[in-house]
């Protein structure tokens, strides 16, 4: 059952290309404000995590700036609540066991080749910023993180 065998290795890839990409749509919306209010969860726990959400936002765009193709995603560590900005290259290598996807971003060049030439990826990653359904990320988190907690001995 060699054919059988390749099938299911090669799940973990497919499957989890589908499931990316319904975070990376869901977190979408044509007109977005471009930045989360300052009063909300996820901008709390950009600057619980980052000191502030500016340094999250440089992050994250530096994140998806990286060479080659992949993902940026903003996760939680449903321990800690707190969020870390990774770069998966695969759709199943890179993932943090028991993170939840709280921003999803594509920059696989399909993403945004009609758009955008592969050398503008910047470009593009300033209109995915334009476009977020901050209210979606929101839903994903777990709970708000309003500061940075105590480390116990």
């Amino acid at each position: 059952m060699p054919a059988y065998s390749e099938l299911t290795r090669r799940l973990g890839f497919e499957y989890n290309g589908m499931v990316l990409h319904e975070y990376y749509f869901g977190n979408l919306k044509r007109g977005g404000s471009g930045k989360p209010d300052r009063d909300s969860a996820f901008y709390q726990a950009a600057e619980a995590s980052f000191g502030s959400y500016d340094v999250w936002r440089a992050d994250f765009t530096g994140v998806g700036k990286m060479r080659g193709v992949g993902w940026a995603i903003c996760y939680q560590d449903p321990v800690r609540k707190r969020l870390s900005n990774h770069w998966i290259t695969l759709h199943e290598v890179g993932n943090v066991a028991g993170f939840i996807p709280i921003l999803v971003m594509d920059v696989w060049e399909h993403a945004f080749l009609l758009d955008y030439k592969p050398s503008e990826r910047s470009k593009y990653i300033e209109a995915f910023f334009s476009n977020i359904d901050w209210d979606a990320v929101e839903k994903r988190l777990q709970e708000p993180v309003l500061s940075a907690p105590e480390i116990t001995k």
